[in-house]
């Protein structure tokens, strides 16, 4: 077979390495064409949330299909879209009033930033400032890698991006984190963006949701927005449906993704609060909110997501999420034990762990080798450089699971 034309994300292909073609999916397995069963420890990043090709959002997709394929969604609107944003009003806090959507979870960051700019725009205050944490990620468009973590990642497009105020990443207490941000706040930003409990790609760092509530208490008293990012942790990731509940919070504006759809089909929403929404409803045409794409709540990806809202509100997912975070638990805890793993950690149903390693971080040379003993062992498992993570579908077997923890194992003793 000739060279493939593609060009794969985050993927160096000047080194050569394999890119197995799979075929289809069930559950927790990937298949391969050469017929090779994967297990999928990372849900298909971060995507997929009850199982591959769940029967009950196949069914929906599918005769969605024979409907409406796709419909401009500025003045029109579809079935779909209604009921996915009726459900979310359901199942999210009660505050959060208004569902925009766009088709990914960068472009949900990159919706949220405009309208947290747009309210104090709109409502004569105009405040540009955005406070970020250290090791954020909120993707790979411009705005949501300027409020990212600066380095490998977004090196080479630093001139596109735009000057944020970073906060030290939140260790212990959190106290410097808290008392800068006391500090920043008292000079007007427009926002602070975080991923709410543990920051993904910058390494699946974890922090306590006391911290988390009192950013939101600060944020509060000095009239500054907070965007919570859940495009990853929502959904159920930390044992929660979104992770902002553990800390009792609800931020202005919500960014949803990825598990929208059961991670079936591209899909997100920005949710805000009704001030967002009163700050951009006016008379006045030049006031209205400007952005969209062509496929905004394209109504297949939005039949997917009204089929994962009818899982949510109709199976007990919550119990399947509790008892995956015991399983983890459990597996963490033996993997603990061995000399070269270092700062074990969960949040919910997902576990990382350090590898010891001389050169640590994202280009660490074991990321590489990892990557391939893993593949080798027919997992799909993606270091974050000598970090490494589990984030398994939920309806994953316990024979599975156990294959996972084995594969690091052996990952480690080889590498």
């Amino acid at each position: 077979m000739s060279a493939s034309p593609v060009w794969h994300p985050f993927t160096q292909h000047g080194l050569g390495e394999p890119i197995p073609r799979i075929a289809r999916a069930e559950g927790a397995a990937l298949f391969t064409a050469d017929g090779r069963r994967i297990v999928d420890a990372i849900s298909s990043w971060w995507v997929t949330t009850h199982g591959h090709c769940h029967p009950a959002i196949m069914a929906a997709i599918a005769e969605q299909a024979g409907k409406l394929d796709q419909i401009i969604f500025a003045g029109w609107t579809h079935e779909p879209a209604e009921a996915v944003a009726q459900g979310l009003l359901q199942l999210m806090p009660n505050e959060l009033t208004r569902v925009f959507f766009s088709d990914s979870g960068s472009t949900s960051v990159e919706v949220a930033l405009k309208m947290a700019l747009g309210y104090w725009a709109n409502t004569g205050r105009p405040r540009h400032k955005i406070l970020v944490l250290e090791h954020a990620y909120h993707g790979d468009t411009v705005g949501a890698m300027s409020v990212g973590a600066r380095g490998v990642f977004n090196a080479a497009y630093a001139p596109l991006l735009f000057d944020v105020e970073t906060l030290p990443f939140p260790h212990g207490d959190g106290s410097t984190t808290l008392e800068q941000l006391t500090a920043l706040c008292r000079e007007e930003p427009a926002a602070l963006i975080v991923e709410p409990l543990i920051c993904g790609a910058g390494g699946m760092k974890i922090y306590d949701a006391d911290v988390l509530a009192e950013m939101r208490r600060i944020c509060t008293a000095h009239d500054v927005l907070l965007i919570a990012d859940e495009v990853m942790t929502g959904w159920g990731r930390t044992g929660t449906l979104l992770a902002c509940e553990q800390a009792g919070i609800v931020p202005d504006i919500l960014c949803l993704s990825k598990g929208l759809t059961g991670g079936a089909m591209p899909l997100a929403v920005t949710m805000a609060t009704e001030p967002i929404f009163a700050a951009h409803l006016s008379q006045d045409r030049a006031r209205m909110f400007f952005h969209s794409s062509s496929y905004t709540a394209n109504p297949l990806a939005c039949a997917a997501a009204a089929a994962n809202i009818a899982i949510w509100q109709n199976e007990p997912v919550l119990e399947r999420i509790g008892g995956l975070a015991e399983r983890q638990a459990t597996q963490l805890e033996k993997l603990a034990r061995n000399p070269r793993v270092a700062n074990p950690r969960r949040a919910g149903t997902i576990t990382a762990v350090e590898i010891e390693d001389a050169q640590d971080g994202y280009l660490s040379r074991l990321g590489p080798a990892l990557l391939s003993r893993f593949r080798q062992a027919d997992l799909l498992l993606r270091p974050l450089g000598n970090a490494v993570y589990v984030m398994p579908p939920y309806c994953i077997s316990d024979e599975d699971l156990a294959s996972i923890y084995d594969g690091i194992e052996d990952g480690i003793a080889n590498c």
